[in-house]
């Protein structure tokens, strides 16, 4: 149980640590809707991820259940996470300042008499599809899941993800509440630090859960 804990915490350090349309999206919301505004965006980001934690977990069970693939999923799931270590740490580049500032937001409304007001529902809205469309986001949750899932059964998964979740969850409050000075921060070289960092931990990942999966093939052999 502790270990699937420390698991759950090292998956939020990935997820605190990957710099992407949502995190910029949060601060300019925050910073222009005021924190209900950054509140209003993140809950629809958390109904998301939690949407895809449960399609991918059940995704991995039934694949586990029907073809037992357990062990070669599990890899093509380190391979993966290597990889993307390995594009974070050394290959990807900062997208310019200037252009993640144009980003458009929702919530945003004009009414008959010419008033702006802001809405909320919109804006949760916008937070839902933005990660469920995002295809790192997808990638990242079936892929953890399956991966995994070739270590951990059911009810070690289940304290993972929600570990995960709660720290994530944390962590998105705390973007909310510092907006303005995590937007000051976020120069193009804070951004390339963190994308090395991020590409580290995701290294770190995939290599212990393959010494898991090594290790698992080794007691079963």
């Amino acid at each position: 149980m502790f270990d699937a804990f420390i698991k759950g915490l090292a998956i939020s350090l990935l997820l605190i640590f990957s710099v992407g349309p949502v995190i910029f999206t949060i601060i300019k919301q925050s910073i222009n809707h005021g924190r209900r505004g950054g509140f209003s965006f993140i809950v629809g980001v958390w109904i998301s991820d939690l949407i895809w934690i449960v399609l991918s977990n059940g995704f991995s069970e039934a694949i586990k259940v029907l073809l037992n693939f357990k062990i070669p999923i599990g890899i093509a799931g380190c391979i993966f996470l290597i990889g993307m270590g390995i594009y974070y740490a050394f290959m990807k580049k900062v997208e310019p300042r200037y252009e993640r500032e144009q980003v458009e937001l929702a919530g945003d409304v004009v009414t008959s008499s010419g008033k702006k007001r802001t809405n909320y529902f919109a804006i949760t809205t916008s937070g839902f599809i933005l990660n469920t469309l995002n295809p790192a986001v997808i990638s990242f949750w079936v892929i953890m899941a399956a991966s995994l899932a070739s270590v951990y059964s059911l009810k070690d998964r289940i304290i993972i993800f929600s570990t995960c979740m709660v720290v994530n969850m944390m962590a998105d409050v705390g973007k909310v509440m510092g907006a303005g000075y995590i937007g000051k921060k976020l120069s193009d070289r804070v951004i390339l630090i963190i994308n090395r960092i991020s590409g580290v931990l995701y290294l770190l990942f995939g290599f212990g859960i393959l010494i898991g999966i090594i290790y698992t093939l080794v007691n079963e052999g």
